[in-house]
């Protein structure tokens, strides 16, 4: 079967082409894509080449698809798993194996054959062997592709942990009704941190969320409102620290002078991790969540605290299988709705140039539905585009009924209007 697809070759070096893929094997899954958000880390794998830890040496003459977050129907099962999986069923995939023989292994990163931004994929028997195959019943094909992204931040907020005096046990999880900062926290992944923030079980009583931008503090505020909040039992407080004399002395100021209990840092940038240590209180967990793309990045860390109030730092990586299985049961449930990390959507055509130029480009996630042909268009512009696109037209009417939101109806009348690639 043929398959169009971006792949990696070195740095910087993607290319969307057309190609056969083998016959499955016996323990392999044929499958369709339909939807893959772009994430950072594939910008990142762009950028890096074969020097990132996931992406293998011989690129040049194996290339690999790229894209993480996906989200298909599954076509052929091979005969080993026929008993555990159907065709026509709907799945989505945990990226992070964490297999014993390579821990760095990952679609999207390490193989010829599976990645999200492809039409057809095979997916090897080892996603399968390490349970990372899974069933995925939503009514809306991105919401399965922002499983993954959601199962990073449900991980980041297991992987913190707290001690009590006397005591060596590590307590995993944030603090139930502690204090909690998320610094530069208005980006597509912070936001979706706040929105399991205030709808977990295991949920802080303080959220206070950080950015030095009105416009995207605004929008966040707009789609996670401090009313919603309330109404959960959590008080949110949005603050652009730009406009703070002493953003330090103003966060602190936030919690009585006691500090925060879990800190959050989403932007790899020097004075913000500074900053989120500076806020931490007594047995305070800060999690670097943003990965840079320096491998000699570093910042300051008042170790005085570390040893007297016993602040540590932790940092996560991607989710893991329960992870994700969590938030894809929180989204079924509609407790929570990463829908607002979506800005951008586009065809499989606009892989390339978008993932080479992501951190350039302005809002949030960029989605991408992979039998189309489609320039990367902003949710936003689309009404103004609706004047001499029909298609854009209507989508921009059903998004404004959806608060501006990508939804299950645009998804539905996209892929059925659309151009096919």
């Amino acid at each position: 079967m043929k398959t169009k697809a971006v792949r990696l070759y070195g740095k910087e070096d993607l290319r969307l082409e057309e190609f056969e893929l083998p016959e499955i094997r016996e323990d392999e899954i044929l499958a369709r894509v339909v939807s893959d958000s772009v994430c950072m880390s594939s910008y990142k794998a762009a950028e890096q080449g074969s020097a990132h830890k996931r992406v293998p040496d011989n690129i040049s003459t194996h290339p690999v698809i790229i894209g993480h977050e996906f989200c298909g129907e599954l076509i052929q099962v091979g005969a080993r798993w026929k008993n555990r999986f159907v065709p026509g069923s709907r799945f989505s995939i945990q990226p992070a194996m964490n297999l014993p023989s390579d821990p760095y292994a990952a679609p999207g990163y390490s193989y010829e054959y599976i990645g999200g931004a492809a039409q057809y994929i095979i997916i090897p028997n080892e996603v399968m062997e390490s349970g990372c195959l899974l069933p995925y019943n939503g009514d809306a094909f991105f919401y399965g592709s922002l499983s993954e992204p959601m199962s990073c931040i449900v991980g980041a907020f297991h992987a913190n942990y707290h001690t009590s005096g006397g005591s060596y046990v590590h307590t995993m999880g944030i603090r139930r009704g502690g204090n909690m900062a998320i610094l530069a926290g208005v980006g597509p992944m912070g936001l979706g941190a706040i929105d399991y923030a205030i709808h977990t079980d295991l949920k802080p009583g303080l959220i206070v969320v950080t950015d030095i931008d009105d416009a995207r503090l605004q929008r966040a505020q707009s789609l996670l409102t401090p009313e919603e909040a309330e109404r959960n039992g959590v008080r949110l407080v949005y603050i652009n620290t730009a406009k703070e004399a002493d953003p330090v002395a103003r966060l602190l100021s936030m919690t009585d002078g006691k500090g925060y209990d879990d800190v959050f840092v989403f932007a790899p940038v020097k004075p913000v991790v500074e900053q989120g240590d500076a806020i931490l209180g007594r047995d305070g967990c800060l999690n670097f969540f943003a990965g840079p793309l320096d491998p000699a990045f570093s910042a300051m860390f008042n170790f005085y605290n570390v040893h007297y109030a016993s602040t540590h730092v932790v940092g996560t990586s991607g989710g893991n299988t329960d992870d994700m299985l969590e938030s894809i049961r929180m989204m079924e449930n509609g407790q929570v709705n990463p829908a607002g990390m979506i800005t951008h959507v586009g065809g499989l055509d606009s892989v390339v140039e978008t993932t080479l130029n992501l951190p350039k480009i302005p809002g949030g996630k960029k989605l991408i539905y992979t039998g189309i042909s489609m320039p990367l268009t902003a949710i936003a512009d689309m009404e103004q585009l609706g004047g001499k696109d029909p298609l854009m037209a209507e989508l921009a009417e059903i998004t404004k009924a959806a608060s501006g939101l990508w939804c299950a109806e645009a998804e539905k009348l996209l892929l059925s209007r659309a151009v096919k690639i």
